[in-house]
């Protein structure tokens, strides 16, 4: 294989290694973005609840994240 050839292939290698390296960053900043809006909705359900149990089951009075 010639010099070029061996260059020509490199250069393609390298390319698709940074393609899967962005493709791979773009799906874990979607997952971690995923799991925010997750978290959040799971903490105002948890809020909300307890609103309207009127804290039933926290004998001081005080929300859980006071």
């Amino acid at each position: 294989m010639s010099d070029q050839s061996k260059t020509n292939n490199q250069s393609v290698s390298e390319g698709i290694k940074e393609t899967a390296g962005a493709a791979f960053h773009a799906v874990h900043s979607a997952l971690e973005t995923t799991e925010n809006v997750a978290m959040s909705a799971v903490d105002a359900t948890s809020n909300a609840v307890t609103n309207l149990t009127g804290n039933a089951n926290n004998p001081r009075g005080k929300r859980n994240n006071d």
